[in-house]
């Protein structure tokens, strides 16, 4: 089955409402038709910038989704500094990425919470890209397989096939993100292929063969053409790189070769 792979840029807490609007037109520019129509792209700003960057979005008609970083499971209620997935629904995000693993490790989110977060943003007609990873110790005690299905059935648990086949997974190996040392392609295609076949235990093989999973880990344009000739590679989850609008655009001309 053909999946459209996904290249979604994370800016976490970095840009402004303005500079967002700058680094979304330029990469709009530095993006052909040709590869927008390969790949689905998506940039996920900050909340305070997400009204101007999907106003720019909306008012160019530029094809590229906007994305969230976080949500509360709850629809609403006394949770002061908090943002609900319909409040972000209302603002035209598509995705939202729930499980980071900076949430999980900063916030202490555990795949229980992350799981209701799914859960608010299918509530919200919104599609969440759910994270899962190990960090350097599990991976070193040979444990990647172990922890990562734990994560995939929590995080996933109870949703139906074709709630998983519409959302996203997001592959980000701890020890990889903002280090600058990635998994290699073929570390990548190991662990995303354990992932496919425990979501097929969960929901069904259908569901699995729909299901788009990508690469987190300090991608770049020198292995982001590598990553996408992996059978079960699925687009990749941005973070550093996505700031230069020209490096994220050679991520997504890159990706895009291996699509067409």
């Amino acid at each position: 089955m053909a999946r459209r792979p996904l290249i979604a840029g994370n800016w976490k807490m970095h840009k402004n409402h303005l500079e967002g609007v700058q680094l979304t037109q330029k990469l709009a520019w530095a993006l052909s038709r040709e590869d927008t129509d390969a790949v689905e792209v998506a940039v996920c700003p900050p909340f305070t910038a997400l009204r101007s960057v999907g106003t720019l979005i909306d008012g160019d008609k530029l094809p590229i989704a906007l994305g969230a970083q976080d949500c509360h499971p709850e629809a609403q209620g006394a949770y002061t500094g908090e943002i609900s997935a319909s409040m972000l629904a209302k603002l035209g995000v598509q995705y939202v990425i729930v499980g980071h693993s900076e949430r999980r490790q900063y916030a202490g989110e555990d795949d229980e919470l992350v799981n209701r977060k799914a859960r608010a943003v299918l509530g919200a007609d919104m599609r969440p890209i759910v994270c899962v990873g190990e960090v350097l110790e599990e991976r070193e005690s040979g444990r990647t397989a172990e922890v990562v299905q734990g994560q995939v059935r929590g995080s996933l648990a109870g949703l139906s096939g074709d709630q998983v086949a519409g959302l996203v997974v997001a592959y980000e190996p701890v020890w990889a993100i903002g280090t600058g040392r990635a998994a290699t392609a073929d570390d990548a295609q190991e662990t995303i292929a354990v992932i496919r076949s425990t979501v097929a235990d969960l929901v069904g093989q259908g569901a699995a063969d729909e299901l788009r999973i990508q690469y987190g880990g300090s991608v770049k344009s020198s292995n982001a053409e590598e990553l996408a000739t992996k059978p079960d590679v699925d687009g990749a989850l941005v973070g550093g790189a996505s700031l230069d609008a020209d490096e994220f655009a050679l991520i997504v001309t890159g990706s895009a070769r291996r699509a067409r």
